[in-house]
């Protein structure tokens, strides 16, 4: 039987770059986490966790903010391949700011979960790459508390070496 996870979908997207729909706190910081990665158990735990409102996840779906997808599922929607059609359309600038966008929120999302929640609002409000790289740092920080220095250390060198290119 397939997993079903959630995604944000293209409204759930501008909502977090525009803020437009005054989202409760609690509602806003789950939509954040929505990745495609995680299932409604580990969403109904975060959502606990924050003291969000039980029906968080409703209010996402039934606004259209979020939407369930099989879990591995081979298929791209069809806001992510426009996404991507519209990346190689984009600056060199952009396209460096939408990969440390992206190699920022998965390293936090795989190493440091709920508890890097803090450090992707920063990510989110990171409005070009150079404000990204300045949080770095911060994310070597936070992965040396949670994981070894030597792995926070090697991720750093990484990232860095990733983002030089």
């Amino acid at each position: 039987m397939a997993t079903t996870v959630f995604i944000k979908t293209a409204a759930g997207r501008q909502e977090i770059e525009q803020r437009t729909r005054k989202l409760a706190a609690g509602v806003r910081s789950i939509l954040l986490m929505i990745d495609g990665q995680r299932t409604l158990d580990e969403l109904d735990a975060m959502i606990e966790a924050l003291h969000a409102p039980p029906d968080t996840m409703a209010q996402l779906l039934v606004a259209g903010l979020a939407k369930p997808v099989e879990a591995g599922a081979v298929a791209v929607s069809e806001a992510e391949e426009a996404s991507h059609a519209a990346a190689a359309t984009l600056s060199p600038a952009a396209q460096r700011y939408i990969f440390l966008y992206t190699l920022l929120s998965d390293s936090i999302r795989a190493h440091l979960g709920l508890k890097g929640y803090f450090l992707q609002l920063k990510v989110e409000r990171a409005t070009d790459a150079d404000a990204l790289l300045l949080l770095l740092p911060d994310i070597r920080d936070a992965l040396a508390k949670v994981k070894k220095v030597q792995f926070a250390d090697r991720w750093l060198a990484s990232a860095r070496d990733l983002a030089a290119t």
